[in-house]
């Protein structure tokens, strides 16, 4: 793992490792899933009736140069809707922004601006990135609500995938709230089925929001949530071992 320290036009940040096997969906790319982007809210059902995006938030792909929340792409022009309200995650003055990756691209750069301002730049060295990559941005220079265009430009083509992240830069964070007292342990009712994991969701399915922390079963194994996604076909567990789940 390796680490670089990210400044307004100076590289910072961290690579998580993770594998990915071959085999990935072609329309499968990559996208800002922590602060959550405008397409991984949607995904998750955050915002509702987002239209296709929500099945495919990896895919907002287009031309290189654009300043455009959806790429270009007329079936994802909803991520340029303002009116939506998107929610805001409120955050410190520096930020670190996660990407998840279904296809590993070779990358020239990734970029970050708030409006015209390009405030952070990360080399890509023209390699292959690590299945998950997180970038730490100081945007102590645009306190308040702001949308961040993070932009991942691929090595190897034209082409660019853009996420746009709602942030309130520098705002107050809900007091928090006293832990409640623990439950004293009560004693089940006898049955002869062992209960269930904790935070278990039942076999892995297609077309489901998974949210982080959450487990299922697939080919007689479990796995646990690293990152919140919606499933796809070609997403399997055993395929995106350490990018989406880790083994239990």
């Amino acid at each position: 793992m390796r680490k670089v320290f990210v400044y307004p036009l100076v590289i910072a940040g961290t690579a998580a490792a993770g594998l990915v096997a071959t085999g990935s969906p072609a329309s499968a790319h990559g996208y800002v899933s922590a602060p959550p982007s405008r397409q991984a809210l949607c995904a998750s059902r955050a915002v509702a009736d987002c239209g296709q995006i929500q099945f495919e938030p990896q895919s907002v792909e287009g031309p290189k140069g654009l300043r455009s929340c959806d790429g270009g792409v007329s079936q994802f022009a909803i991520l340029n809707d303002n009116s939506r309200a998107w929610p805001a995650r409120t955050v410190g003055s520096s930020v670190t922004f996660t990407w998840v990756f279904t296809a590993r691209h070779r990358t020239s750069n990734w970029e970050y601006f708030v409006g015209n301002t390009r405030v952070a730049v990360v080399d890509g060295g023209n390699q292959q990135p690590d299945a998950v990559v997180s970038h730490q941005v100081d945007l102590s220079r645009f306190p308040g609500r702001r949308t961040v265009l993070a932009i991942w430009n691929i090595g190897d083509t034209a082409n660019a995938f853009y996420s746009c992240v709602d942030l309130n830069v520098g705002g107050s964070s809900a007091p928090s709230t006293p832990a409640p007292p623990p439950v004293r342990p009560t004693t089940p009712p006898p049955s002869s089925a062992p209960p269930p994991p904790a935070n278990a969701s039942g076999t892995w399915a297609t077309n489901t929001a998974y949210k982080i922390g959450e487990e299922v079963t697939f080919q007689g194994k479990r796995y646990r949530c690293r990152q919140s996604h919606t499933s796809l076909s070609g997403w399997e567990p055993s395929i995106f071992t350490l990018a989406l789940w880790l083994p239990v």
